[in-house]
């Protein structure tokens, strides 16, 4: 997906100049600018910084013009949207249960080497996880522990947190956040 002109489009699309929406997210108008041109690639706190500005959720942002889908309870894998962006993968599951989802479930890829960001992610709620393969550094707070394989981690998300895969393979987590955060 061509994130800037994605933006750029809902940003129209609900009647705002860039420089109304720095000013509700607190950025300068050259970084929604930067963003929308394709020469900054956010991290995922802070394109859901920009998107909280607008407002529109994460997962409206990254699945458009898609259906709500089946009810069913079950989703292959190719239903999955992915929600990542600068080499992080977000399966969400049950997307088209968005509108009226109580939490959020991911399956998470995050390639050797990659972090979720510079900045701390803190939003409210809490969130969970669980480590399926990979070594990944999880700080919550001042505490910071790598977890592997079959390791877990459960916290209040309003305290800042984030997540570096510190091994030499790509990682994979399931995690759930309430309120959703996708």
């Amino acid at each position: 997906m061509d994130i800037g002109l994605r933006l750029q489009g809902v940003r129209k699309g609900k009647g705002l100049s860039q420089r109304e929406l720095a000013k509700r997210v607190g950025v300068t108008n050259s970084t929604i600018s930067l963003i929308e041109q394709n020469k900054v690639s956010p991290s995922i706190s802070s394109l859901k910084k920009v998107l909280d500005g607008i407002p529109i959720t994460l997962a409206d942002f990254f699945t458009p013009d898609e259906g709500e889908g089946e009810d069913g309870p079950f989703f292959a894998a190719a239903q999955l949207p992915d929600l990542g962006n600068n080499g992080i993968h977000y399966f969400l599951v049950g997307r088209h249960h968005r509108r009226h989802r109580q939490m959020c479930i991911l399956r998470e890829l995050m390639p050797a080497g990659s972090d979720t960001g510079d900045s701390m992610l803190a939003h409210d709620g809490e969130e969970g996880g669980v480590i399926i393969s990979g070594q990944v550094e999880v700080t919550v707070g001042d505490d910071i522990r790598v977890l592997g394989p079959g390791d877990a981690y459960y916290f209040d998300s309003r305290l800042p947190h984030r997540f570096r895969n510190v091994g030499s393979e790509q990682a994979e987590l399931v995690s759930a956040s309430t309120p959703p955060t996708f």
